[in-house]
């Protein structure tokens, strides 16, 4: 015999909980299924464990998709304010960090407590360690075959997130059962992920990393201002890792170093004052030292005096400072990418609810779906606010 349920929910990350929690409130009978041994995983490992659970300025502008409108009615009915005020009911100490992102005090477990703490208030159960092998239709809905046995249900919702970081047990679940159903998907690729070089690259840059400098990173028209961390690797920190989701491979980088400094107006000060001064040793006073060295002697100005140098010779090393171009090889893929873009076709899916247009009783919500938010709490706004919808609707 089946277990029977009103709703289940595949996967207790952010969004599956939050869907079951406002399902549970409504008095659904509402189980959450999920093969990992602990619920919340990528909440626990977020913002280096405490969790930036939103952004205040979370807006639809803020997030990716071929649909840039579906995410409007979500983020309109669950806002970050909603959340903030929930995390406070719960007595959680949270603070405000660069950008309007919030934290917690403490831990990123304080927040999977809250979630768990609200699901078990609402009546839902929650089973983990179990496997889903299929999911089919039936006369009344749903049945979801788990390693447990068979569970019936009047709705199912996706819940089960995207590609990034495998390590944690993320796969392309949701987009098999989409296809499954007949849901059109947009292309996935990683998003929120450092930036590769070639090896020739590498080689020439390879002293610079470990170096850290604020920058403007620009790929075609959009532009982060925030810090770039060179890597053995290539690119990363975060203006890197929100351009990232905006380059294509065969696109450019532009980096603009320490935008909020008129280098040239420095370097010309420091040379009126003391001439006799090395052309990286008053760069070094603005920039990091290792970076310093790389670009005088990109420049040819090797061991110049300032005295030696003319304006347009300054100005040419100003220029390729805040103007250099980087054509990077990749990225890193999916096991260092924090989202993963692309998904669940918006189009097949209704923006109040969550719920497949032609399926009815089956729901896609966060991660899996085609909305992606920048770096800094936007894609746990999403989480909340898209199973918020559908746990209203379930």
């Amino acid at each position: 015999m089946a277990d029977r349920q009103d709703v289940v929910i595949i996967g207790a990350g952010a969004a599956g909980m939050m869907c079951a929690i406002e399902a549970g409130k409504r008095g659904r009978r509402v189980v959450v299924v999920d093969h990992a041994k602990a619920p919340g995983e990528k909440i626990r490992i977020s913002g280096g464990g405490r969790c930036n659970f939103t952004n205040i300025h979370a807006s639809p502008k803020n997030f990716l998709s071929d649909n840039p409108h579906f995410c409007k009615s979500a983020l309109a009915r669950y806002t970050p304010r909603d959340f903030i005020d929930l995390v406070e009911r719960h007595g959680i100490a949270w603070h405000e960090k660069t950008l309007g992102q919030l934290f917690c005090d403490d831990s990123a477990k304080d927040i999977i407590r809250m979630l768990l703490t609200e699901m078990r208030d609402a009546g839902v159960a929650l089973r983990l360690g179990i496997s889903v092998a299929s999911v089919e239709r039936t006369p009344t809905g749903f049945r979801t075959m788990t390693s447990e046995g068979p569970i019936d249900s009047a709705a199912l919702v996706i819940a089960t997130g995207g590609k990034s970081i495998p390590k944690m047990g993320a796969t392309g679940f949701a987009y098999g059962i989409a296809e499954e159903f007949g849901l059109p998907l947009v292309e996935t690729r990683p998003g929120l992920v450092p930036l590769t070089l070639d090896p020739g690259l590498l080689e020439s840059l390879k002293d610079l990393a470990g170096v850290a400098v604020d920058a403007e990173a620009k790929s075609g028209k959009t532009t982060f201002r925030e810090a770039l961390l060179m890597t053995h690797r290539g690119l990363s920190g975060p203006s890197i890792l929100q351009i990232s989701s905006f380059w294509r491979e065969g696109g450019d980088v532009h980096l603009h170093l320490l935008p909020e400094i008129d280098l040239l107006a420095a370097l010309k000060t420091a040379r009126k004052v003391n001439g006799r001064q090395a052309a990286q040793t008053a760069l070094a006073e603005q920039m990091p030292k290792r970076l310093a060295q790389f670009f005088v002697e990109k420049s040819g100005l090797a061991h110049r005096s300032l005295a030696d140098l003319s304006d347009k010779a300054l100005d040419a090393l100003c220029i390729g400072i805040r103007d250099w171009t980087i054509r990077p090889a990749g990225s890193e893929g999916y096991r260092t990418a924090e989202v993963t873009l692309g998904g669940i076709d918006t189009r097949a899916l209704d923006s109040r609810s969550m719920q497949a247009r032609d399926v009815p009783g089956l729901f896609f919500i966060g991660e899996c779906v085609d909305v992606t938010g920048w770096l800094g709490g936007y894609n746990f706004q999403w989480a909340w606010a898209s199973g918020y919808s559908a746990g209203q609707a379930a």
